[in-house]
């Protein structure tokens, strides 16, 4: 039974006092002193935001020659030693080429954060850019945290508890759950902690009524009135008839325990068998779960390239419709040439006497036999250009995502240094069947900055048939990646926003605007001696976001 008095013996509850902080204080506990940021971040961050020695996000990141990224202390710490090397790629790291990478570090304080007791339930969410930046804001954290937040751990008042409660369970905790809070015995009704109640009933508390220790029907008095002393003449003079209790009790307790083992062996038994079949039948359902998501997956795959390449049947069997008729009078023409051949043969076998008529009439015939070859060179041209445009929309994405193979890497490297080709564009893609028409380009050998030392990776906008519909200037995020063909799967990669003042943006008055990318993408020493070329192949993927993309 709880004390009548409740909280007046620990007095009012109190809360913390207001917090007060020192900037420089503000700024050590945010910025870590070695290594990344250690802060739980809303959404999962990309690798290319992680430190490649400590593997947590960036802080202040300094980007070396070889293209990777590192924390400052981290960077300060490889640098300290002899012979620095990059830990992804184990290039040898210049100090003199080690730069701030600013872009990377306001795409870094631009991302979102959980308070630090979001596992208790707060749901407040800040950038990691106001804290670093604005220490006022920083203030209001930690003065939620400390003052407001109702999921902070928090002492029980009592001296003697040494629990930690939230502070919205702290009055609770207090008046009810603490274990120090005072109590009323039920026997003698004096005050004593909640805590040590029991004790002091079983044997403190001198209003008690003792029975016989070993079960008999005997009751002595009070604890007050001598009741030790009882208890030993009471076992003096009745030890047979406690013998006898204690051979029942203990016959009892043999028959008991030999009726729990048998139960215990059946029950083993029978649980060992359910836990066999069970064990059967999960695995069968985590098989049967397995098939169903590959054949769903399945499915769905093939019926979004069914209805791809519906839709991509249609238009061509329109374009190639007139190309039939092309075919039909191709076919006619090469009967008509053929006859005319056998004409001359019969002519030139006619008479010497009519053979300078023969001559002139074959002269005809092989005029007209050599406008016929023209028109039917037209036609092959012709068909082949429906050819190439074929191809060209059997590999077409309208996604907004490109994946480039690029063959013989040796060979177009080699042309690139030689100056014969310096640049590759690829194949056209979409954000849409009706959205931007874009493309490619890669130097192998570099372009202006990376001329020579690295691979220049940019993003073309190409004009399209729909651009009169699209929204202008181009403003989506373009993601650029060089894939990594190993089992590691490392993919290098670089992400820009547009800039809607560029020219590279706007809508195209020719074929295409001017390329805008990277020109030191990727240094050639970590492309050529690491896995991102396989059989002289390698691949490029360029994402384009088209999540907030209105339709045309």
């Amino acid at each position: 039974m709880e004390s009548s008095k409740k909280m007046d013996s620990v007095g009012p509850l109190q809360t913390n006092p207001p917090l007060k902080l020192q900037p420089d204080r503000s700024v050590s506990v945010l910025v870590p002193e070695q290594g990344g940021y250690k802060e739980k971040f809303v959404k999962a961050v990309e690798d290319k935001y992680k430190c490649e020695k400590c593997r947590l996000v960036l802080c202040n990141p300094r980007q070396t020659e070889c293209g990777h990224r590192f924390c400052e202390s981290c960077m300060a710490t490889l640098l300290s030693s002899s012979s620095p090397k990059c830990t992804a790629c184990q290039e040898s790291i210049v100090k003199d080429k080690v730069f701030k990478d600013n872009c990377c570090k306001r795409e870094i304080l631009a991302l979102q954060i959980y308070c630090r007791n979001e596992s208790r339930g707060c749901a407040e969410q800040l950038t990691l850019g106001q804290l670093l930046l604005r220490i006022f804001e920083w203030f209001v954290l930690q003065v939620h945290l400390k003052n407001d937040c109702q999921f902070e751990e928090l002492p029980c008042v009592r001296a003697d508890c040494k629990e930690k409660v939230l502070r919205k369970d702290l009055r609770d905790h207090v008046e009810k759950a603490c274990k120090y809070r005072e109590a009323t015995c039920n026997h003698c009704k004096s005050q004593v902690p909640m805590v040590t109640l029991q004790k002091h009933e079983d044997t403190e508390c001198p209003c008690v009524v003792v029975s016989c220790p070993h079960k008999c029907s005997v009751q002595t008095l009070l604890r007050s009135e001598g009741t030790n002393q009882q208890i030993k003449a009471h076992e003096a003079s009745s030890a047979v008839q406690h013998v006898n209790l204690l051979k029942e009790w203990s016959n009892s307790l043999e028959k008991k325990v030999s009726l729990l083992q048998n139960e215990s062996v059946e029950k083993n038994k029978s649980i060992q068998s359910l836990h066999n079949q069970i064990c059967s039948f999960e695995i069968e359902i985590e098989r049967q779960k397995e098939m169903l998501r590959n054949n769903e997956s399945k499915i769905l795959h093939l019926q979004r390239v069914i209805d791809s390449q519906a839709e991509k049947l249609k238009e061509l069997d329109k374009e190639i419709r007139p190309f039939r008729q092309n075919w039909e009078e191709a076919d006619s023409m090469k009967s008509s040439v053929e006859s005319l051949q056998n004409r001359v043969t019969e002519l030139e076998s006619v008479d010497k006497s009519a053979g300078q008529a023969a001559r002139n009439t074959a002269g005809l015939l092989e005029s007209q036999l050599s406008r016929h070859d023209q028109m039917l060179s037209v036609h092959d041209i012709r068909l082949a250009d429906m050819d190439l445009r074929f191809q060209v929309l059997e590999t077409a994405s309208y996604n907004g995502v490109l994946i480039w193979k690029i063959r013989d890497y040796k060979r177009r490297k080699q042309e690139a240094v030689m100056g014969k080709t310096l640049s590759l564009y690829s194949q056209p893609f979409y954000t849409g069947y009706f959205g931007y028409k874009m493309c490619a380009r890669v130097y192998l050998n570099g372009d202006g900055m990376g001329k020579g030392t690295h691979l220049s990776l940019f993003f073309v906008i190409m004009r399209g048939e729909y651009d009169a519909l699209l929204p202008w200037p181009f403003k989506q995020k373009v993601t650029l990646m060089l894939m990594d063909q190993g089992s590691s799967r490392r993919h290098l990669g670089d992400a820009f926003k547009p800039d809607p003042n560029s020219s590279s943006f706007k809508k195209p008055t020719g074929e295409m605007n001017i390329a805008s990318g990277c020109p030191v993408f990727v240094a050639q020493t970590v492309l050529e001696n690491g896995t991102y070329i396989k059989d002289d192949t390698i691949f490029i993927k360029v994402i384009v976001d088209t999540s907030d993309l209105p339709d045309p």
